[in-house]
C-alpha cells in the first residue's frame, strides 16, 4: 500500500517551525491523510494527531491529554530541545522530552509523528506513547496501557484501560481498580502459565499458508478456523506456551498478540487470505469511551468511509461501570444494548440474570453481587449481598502478612503511620496506612468515606486500592510511591531541583487540587495540604495523598470541620485558628504556601533575587508563581482565587490582578 510505504524526508519539518491554533494550525503527512497540530477541545485547543476526514476528523493521539485546553494565543515551536508549547505570557512547556538534540520532524502517512537527530535517527515518536489508539505498524508493548477517552469530543483520560500485562494477558479494567481477574471485564486469556495444542489441517488444500519446521505460520482452515502455532516437523499438532509481550496491529489489518519468538495470537485478521486491495486503507484499534476495544478500517476513495471490523464485546452491559455512577444498563433482548436507564436513585448495583437487570440500592460505584437465598417461606425470601467493591476489602491478617508485621515505616502523618507492604498474588508493592484518628467512627460511616474516596481518579492523586475494617482497626491500602515526598524533593536533596521540574510539579499539584474541589463526583476539601502529603511516583510525577480523610464537602457549600484532626502549623489558613467555616479556600491558602516553597526550595521567604541566586530561571515565571502564591494566602478566603484560576494564571493564560495592600495589624 502506497500510504504506508517507507517515506523519504523531503517534506521534513525544519527547526524553527511553529504552529498556532488560529493560523497554520497543523502539519500534514505527505498524502494529507494525517495531521499533527491544534484541534478544538472544550473552550480552547488540544494538541494531537488526527485522521483527516471531510465530515469529522478522527483524533488518534493527544499530547498531555489531561492538561486544560490551551488558549488561541498559544504557539507550538520545534526547537533542538524538543516540541515546546509557548503561552501568551512567554512560558514554555515541553510536549516531547528529548535525550538528544532534534534536527527535524516528520508527520508520516502511518500516523506516526517523529523527531529526528542530525543523523536521521529517531529520537522521539508518538507511536511510543499511545493514548487510546494504536494504528497500523504500531505496538502496545508489555506493561503499557491504552486508556479510554472521556468521550468522542473530550480526549482526556476516561474510565477504562486496556493493559498488556507481563503475564502475557491482554485485559480490560475500569480505572481505579486493582488488576485482578475479579475486576476485569474482558481478556484474551493468554497467560504464560497455560498452553494448548491444535491439530494441523489434514491436507494442503485446507491450508492457505505453509511454513518450514522451526518457523511460525498462520494456518487458515476451510471452516474459517485460524491456528497460530509454530510448525513441527515430527508432529501433526501445534503446541504453544502463551507468553505474549506485545499487542500489534500491522498495516494490513492483522490485530494480534506477539512474543519474542514471533508466535502470534490473532484477535482480528481483516486481510487474510490476501485480497487485491487498490483503495488506500488505514486500520485503527481503539479502546472506546464505553470501554470496548474495537478495530476500524478507513478507506480513502473520494470521501473517507469507516467500517467497524471487529469488537472485543458486543454487549455494553458486560463492561463494568459502563453506565457510570449510580446507574445500570437497559438491556434489550432484540437490540444491542446502548442505553442507561435515567433515574436519580442512589443505585449501587445491577443484578443481571436471564437478560434482565435489577437494581439494588447501596452507595457503591458498581458491584458484582454474589447472592445467597435463605428459604424462609414462599412469601419471604431474604436476599443477602457479599459486596465486591471497586476497592478491595482486605483482612487485617492479609495486611499484617503483606507488611511483615508492619515492619518498615515509610512515614507518619496526621492520621497515622504508613508501612511498606507487598501483595504477592498481584505482584504489587503497596503502602498501608494504619488510621489512628478514626477509631470512634462506625463501620457504616467509614465505608461511606471509602466509597467516596474510591470514586476519585486522577493522575495527580495517590490511588486508593483498598481498605480494612475489623472492629476498631481501620487501615487504608494505597499505591506505593517510590520517590518519597515533595518535602524530601525540595528540602532534603543535595542539589536544588531544576527550575522546570518545580514549575511542572506546581502545576501537577494544582490540577490535583482542582480535581478534588470541582471535578470528582463528591467534592473533597483536603484540609491538610503540605509538601509531606505530596508524594512522587517512579517517574517523579507529583500526587496528592491523604485526601478525603477529613469531612467531605457538599458542592458549592462550606461546612464546619468538626473531626478530630490538627491542621499543620505554617500551612493552615487563618480560619482554622478562628474556628470559622472551612471551605475549599482553606486548601487554596495551603497551596499558596507550598507554591512559595516550591519557588525557593526552602521554608523561609526572602527577597526574590536571593531565593534563586546562582540558578538559571525565567524571572517572569518566577514572578508569576510568587504573585499567585501570595493571592492564595490572602487572609480573607473570598480573595483567594479558585483552583481553576490558579492553574490558568500559572500557565500564563490569565492575567494576575494587582495584589491588595497588606493589612496593618492592630495590637
Amino acid at each position: 500500500m502506497f500510504l504506508l510505504a517507507q517515506q523519504n524526508h523531503s517534506n521534513a519539518i525544519p527547526l524553527g517551525s511553529s504552529l498556532s491554533p488560529i493560523a497554520n494550525a497543523s502539519w500534514l503527512s505527505p498524502s494529507g491523510i494525517f495531521a499533527f497540530g491544534f484541534y478544538p477541545q472544550g473552550n480552547g485547543f488540544a494538541i494531537g494527531i488526527w485522521l483527516v476526514n471531510k465530515s469529522e476528523n478522527i483524533v488518534v493521539w493527544t499530547a498531555n491529554r489531561d492538561s486544560p485546553p490551551v488558549s488561541p494565543n498559544t504557539m507550538l515551536n520545534l526547537k533542538s530541545d524538543g516540541l515546546l508549547l509557548r503561552t501568551g505570557q512567554g512560558e514554555e512547556n515541553p510536549i516531547a522530552n528529548l535525550s538528544y538534540p532534534a534536527d527535524s520532524a516528520f508527520m508520516h502517512d502511518s500516523g506516526n509523528f517523529v523527531l529526528y537527530n542530525t543523523s536521521s535517527d529517531v529520537i522521539w515518536e508518538s507511536f511510543a506513547f499511545p493514548t487510546d489508539t494504536i494504528l497500523g505498524g504500531q505496538n502496545l508493548t508489555v506493561a503499557n496501557k491504552l486508556v479510554s477517552s472521556v468521550s468522542g469530543s473530550d480526549h482526556s483520560s476516561g474510565r477504562f484501560y486496556l493493559w498488556m500485562q507481563t503475564d502475557g494477558n491482554l485485559v480490560s479494567y475500569p480505572v481505579n481498580n486493582t488488576a485482578t481477574s475479579e475486576n476485569s471485564y474482558w481478556s484474551t486469556g493468554t497467560t504464560n502459565t497455560r498452553s494448548s495444542t491444535a491439530s494441523k489441517p489434514s491436507t494442503a488444500s485446507d491450508q492457505s499458508a505453509v511454513c518450514p519446521p522451526g518457523s511460525t505460520c498462520i494456518v487458515a482452515c476451510s471452516k474459517k478456523t485460524t491456528y497460530n502455532r509454530p510448525c513441527s516437523e515430527s508432529s501433526n499438532h501445534f503446541t504453544h506456551s502463551y507468553d505474549y509481550n506485545s499487542l500489534s496491529l500491522n498495516q494490513s489489518g492483522l490485530l494480534s498478540l506477539t512474543n519474542s519468538r514471533s508466535n502470534i495470537y490473532i484477535l482480528a485478521n481483516i486481510s487474510y487470505p490476501a485480497k487485491k486491495e487498490t483503495t488506500p486503507i488505514i486500520y485503527r484499534a481503539i479502546l472506546e469511551s464505553d470501554g470496548i476495544f474495537k478495530l476500524y478500517s478507513h478507506r480513502f476513495l473520494g470521501n473517507t468511509s469507516s467500517h467497524l471490523e471487529w469488537s472485543a464485546l458486543r454487549d455494553q452491559c458486560e463492561v463494568k461501570g459502563f453506565c457510570g455512577f449510580n446507574s445500570y444498563c437497559n438491556r434489550n433482548r432484540k437490540t444491542v444494548p446502548k442505553s442507561c436507564l435515567e433515574e436519580t436513585v442512589n443505585c449501587g448495583a445491577a443484578y443481571y440474570t436471564n437478560g434482565t437487570c435489577s437494581k439494588y440500592k447501596l452507595p457503591l460505584r458498581y458491584a458484582i453481587k454474589f447472592i445467597r437465598y435463605r428459604k424462609l417461606s414462599p412469601e419471604n425470601v431474604n436476599v443477602e449481598f457479599a459486596e465486591n467493591l471497586s476497592l478491595r476489602s482486605f483482612s487485617y491478617n492479609e495486611l499484617e502478612n503483606a507488611t511483615d508485621g508492619f515492619k518498615e515505616v515509610l512515614g507518619k502523618g496526621s492520621f497515622g503511620s504508613v508501612y511498606k507492604g507487598y501483595v504477592s498474588e498481584a505482584n504489587k508493592t503497596i503502602a498501608v496506612k494504619r488510621l489512628e484518628k478514626f477509631v470512634e467512627e462506625g463501620e457504616r460511616e467509614f465505608r461511606a468515606e471509602m466509597t467516596a474516596i474510591g470514586r476519585t481518579h486522577h493522575k495527580n492523586l495517590v490511588q486508593l486500592l483498598g481498605f480494612c475494617i475489623e472492629g476498631s482497626r481501620k487501615l487504608l491500602v494505597y499505591e506505593y510511591m517510590s520517590n518519597g515526598s515533595l518535602a524530601d524533593f525540595l528540602f532534603k536533596a543535595k542539589k536544588r531541583p531544576l527550575w522546570k521540574e518545580r514549575v511542572r510539579i506546581a502545576l501537577e499539584v494544582a490540577r490535583g487540587v482542582f480535581y478534588l474541589h470541582q471535578e470528582c463526583e463528591v467534592h473533597i476539601i483536603h484540609c491538610n495540604l503540605k509538601p509531606q502529603n505530596i508524594l512522587m511516583d517512579d517517574t517523579w510525577t507529583a500526587k496528592i495523598s491523604d485526601f478525603g480523610l477529613a469531612r467531605l464537602s457538599v458542592p458549592n457549600q462550606t461546612r464546619n470541620i468538626t473531626m478530630s484532626m490538627e491542621a499543620t502549623s505554617g500551612y493552615s489558613a487563618p480560619e482554622w485558628q478562628k474556628n470559622a467555616l472551612i471551605s475549599v479556600k482553606s486548601d487554596i491558602y495551603s497551596y499558596g504556601v507550598m507554591l512559595l516553597e516550591i519557588v525557593c526550595c526552602r521554608s523561609n521567604i526572602e527577597e526574590l533575587d536571593k531565593l534563586v541566586e546562582d540558578e538559571n530561571v525565567d524571572m517572569k515565571t518566577l514572578e508569576r508563581m510568587v504573585k499567585v502564591g501570595l493571592w492564595c494566602i490572602q487572609e480573607d478566603p473570598a480573595l483567594r482565587p479558585p483552583m481553576k484560576n490558579v492553574i490558568l494564571m500559572l500557565e500564563g493564560t490569565m492575567d494576575i490582578a494587582v495584589l491588595p495592600s497588606p493589612a496593618i495589624s492592630q495590637s
